[in-house]
Formats: C-alpha cells, sequence, structure tokens
C-alpha cells in the first residue's frame, strides 16, 4: 500500500513540537511528509521545507496556498491530510481552510482558541466528509490503554475517587521575557487562549482521566492563579472533580512546579481495586488490592488486553516512551484516512484516535476551570455540549 500523504502547518524552525510530530507519523513507515507551510514567512518555511528534504514547490509560504496548490495537484500525489502544529490561535482557521480544500485534518491540543471556535469547528465538520483527529498524546501510550480496557471490564469495580497531577517546573522563572519563543506565546492571551497552564497541561490531565474511566466530569471547583510575578494568564491550578457517576477527583496541573520535569501520574480507586500510572514510567501499570499483593503490570507482556498490545512495537524489557504514544495516534489516524479512502465502514477503521469531541469537552474542560477560578461560587457545572 502507498504511505498516507500529509501536508504541516508550523513547525518550522525554532519549533518544538513540529519536529515531534514529524518523527512519530514517520515511525511506523505508514506516512510521509510530502509538503508544508512550515513559517509565517515564505523565506523561513522553504528554508525549513528544504532542510526536511522536500521540494522547494512544496514548501509553501502560507496554509492558504498550500491547501489551494495542493488541491489541483494528482489525487495520487497530492497531500490527504494536514498535521497543525501552529500556537493556538491559527488551530481554527487552518483547519477550516484545509476542510474547505477538502483535507482530513489532525491537529495538536487544544483544538481552537476558545470554546465558541471548536463549536464552529464541530459544524464544519459534520457538514463535510472531512476526518479530524487531535494530538493528546498520552492516550497513546499502551499501558493507558491497559488502564483503560481493565477499568471497563470492571477490575476495580465502581470508581469512587480520581486524581491525576501534571507537574512541569519549565516556566517557573520568566522565560517570556528572555525571547523564549515556546514560554511567549503560551503566556499570551491572543495566542493561548483564556489559560496558559490548563490550556497546555491542565487539559491533557482533563482528557487522560475522562479517557481511561470513560466517566466523564460533571462539575467543577477551581482555584487558578499565576506565581510569576506579571503574567496575566494562570501558571498553577488546581481542580476539585464530581464525575458523572458520583466519584470525586482532584486535578493539579503546575507549571512553576521547580525541579519537576514532565510528571504526569493518575490514580484512579475503586470498590475492589486500584490503580496508577505515570508518564514517567509508562511501561509500569500497577493495580492494587485490599486482599492480595500488588500487580505490577508491564507493555508488550502476553498477559496484557489483544487490544493494548497493537499499539507496543517491542518486546518487554525494551522501553518505549513519548514518540511512540505520539506514533500510535498518527498510525491510528492514518488508518482512518485509509479507510476513508477505500469505502471501508467506519467499523473496520483503527478508530483509536482522539476526536472532534474529545476536542469539545478539552475547550469546555479549559473556559469552565477559568470561570470556576473567577468565580465566588463554589461549583459550575460541566457544560453539555
Amino acid at each position: 500500500m502507498a504511505k498516507v500523504r500529509m501536508g504541516m502547518v508550523g513547525g518550522g524552525e525554532g519549533a518544538f513540537i513540529g519536529a515531534i510530530h514529524r518523527m512519530a507519523a514517520a515511525l511506523d513507515g505508514e506516512i510521509e511528509l510530502v509538503c508544508g507551510a512550515f513559517s509565517s514567512t515564505a523565506q523561513r518555511s522553504l528554508r525549513s521545507g528544504q532542510s526536511l528534504h522536500l521540494s522547494a514547490e512544496r514548501c509553501y509560504g502560507d496554509y492558504v496556498s498550500m491547501f489551494r496548490e495542493e488541491a489541483f495537484l494528482p489525487a495520487d500525489q497530492r497531500m490527504q491530510f494536514v498535521s497543525i502544529v501552529t500556537p493556538n490561535h491559527l488551530h481554527l482557521p487552518v483547519a477550516l481552510a484545509a476542510i474547505t480544500a477538502g483535507f482530513h485534518v489532525l491537529s495538536d491540543k487544544p483544538a481552537t482558541l476558545n470554546l465558541a471556535e471548536v463549536v464552529q469547528l464541530r459544524e464544519a465538520l459534520a457538514s463535510s466528509d472531512c476526518l479530524y483527529g487531535l494530538t493528546h498524546t498520552y492516550a497513546g501510550y499502551p499501558m493507558v490503554k491497559e488502564a483503560r480496557s481493565r477499568i471497563a471490564a470492571g477490575q476495580l469495580g465502581t470508581v469512587r475517587r480520581v486524581a491525576v497531577q501534571y507537574p512541569q517546573g519549565w516556566l517557573a522563572t520568566a522565560l517570556e521575557q528572555d525571547q523564549n519563543k515556546q514560554a511567549a506565546w503560551r503566556l499570551d492571551p491572543a495566542k493561548a487562549g483564556v489559560s496558559s497552564c490548563m490550556g497546555d497541561i491542565g487539559v491533557h490531565a482533563a482528557h487522560l482521566l475522562e479517557y481511561i474511566t470513560q466517566l466523564r466530569i460533571s462539575a467543577l471547583c477551581a482555584d487558578l492563579g499565576s506565581v510569576v510575578e506579571g503574567r496575566c494568564l494562570d501558571d498553577d491550578g488546581a481542580i476539585l472533580l464530581r464525575m458523572e457517576n458520583g466519584a470525586r477527583g482532584v486535578l493539579l496541573a503546575s507549571q512553576v512546579a521547580l525541579g519537576e520535569e514532565n510528571a504526569l501520574s493518575i490514580a484512579i480507586y475503586g470498590d475492589t481495586a486500584s490503580l496508577t500510572w505515570s508518564q514517567q514510567e509508562p511501561n509500569t501499570l500497577v493495580i492494587q488490592y485490599s486482599d492480595r499483593p500488588s500487580e505490577i503490570l508491564r507493555a508488550g507482556a502476553s498477559y496484557l488486553d489483544p487490544h493494548t498490545l497493537q499499539f507496543s512495537r517491542t518486546p518487554p524489557g525494551h522501553p518505549e516512551g513519548y514518540i511512540e504514544a505520539f506514533a500510535n495516534l498518527y498510525a491510528a489516524f492514518a488508518e482512518q484516512v485509509r479507510g476513508a479512502a477505500e469505502n471501508r465502514s467506519a467499523a473496520d477503521w483503527a478508530m483509536d484516535c482522539p476526536g472532534i469531541e474529545d476536542a469539545v469537552r478539552g475547550m469546555a474542560f479549559i473556559e469552565t476551570a477559568v470561570a470556576a477560578s473567577n468565580s465566588d461560587a463554589k461549583w459550575h457545572d460541566f457544560p453539555d455540549l
């Protein structure tokens, strides 16, 4: 089978996440980067594209030109989907332009700048034949999928308590004042939206919680703030949660937890067992009981769920991590694109990639958390969208 052809918007010189996306897309040999509009200036876009061994004519000065020119190419040459790796404020216009031109979309998170925009995006997708995926990376880890399958099978019994935390320390000082590009746009409301910490990492924690438990957040109580002086967006926060089944929870996220790297972790407590998983030890899932020893489950082992094993590439004891988890989302989305091109039933596609409904809930979480933090009311219902 021919490779699925990908274009990219953003991810050029000085970018971080674009290179991660490209590595993930290339890992399984199923996707080929064929074009891109990598920067806000044509010259930087050309340099970026040629450094990736693309021909000059497929390195576009802007995404509008890219979609227009790619649409004119023969069907077996033009890109099939676009990967959006820009700051948040560009996610919607790029996605809408791609959908209008007939291209599928795989976007970095959060999906848009605000909740109204993501609803607009959902409406555009509903009136098109285009696919949409969202790179909530941590859903791609095999042991996260194992945790999800164990809970779905009832191994934990009724979920009573949930706890997820995501501390980072990289913004513990005012990097945005030192011309740090990654810090500057994340703390700029015009580019990031209403939140930095919850919009950048808190939304990952919320998605992971709902993905593993398959329970929705029904209400929350939030306390967000900026620790570093001079910031107008939050860099730290704590949120109390109520889940739809009555379980209570807590979500902690911080970009100013000095010394922390990327310490996302989650614990789910049921009435018969509990489980814990940490992104910094991603190949291990621990299940705990009150009446027998804990189980330490390891990635790649034959006793795991067959679905989990589909997302591992190496035998047990050979570490897989962030790039591989990212690649699992790309592989799933590429299979969706193939399925659509071949007119296969959606039931036959590898659908395990977050989509537009995850995108809507993510933006609803961000805006509800910010509104709750700014309010004197204690509990705020999660909007039903």
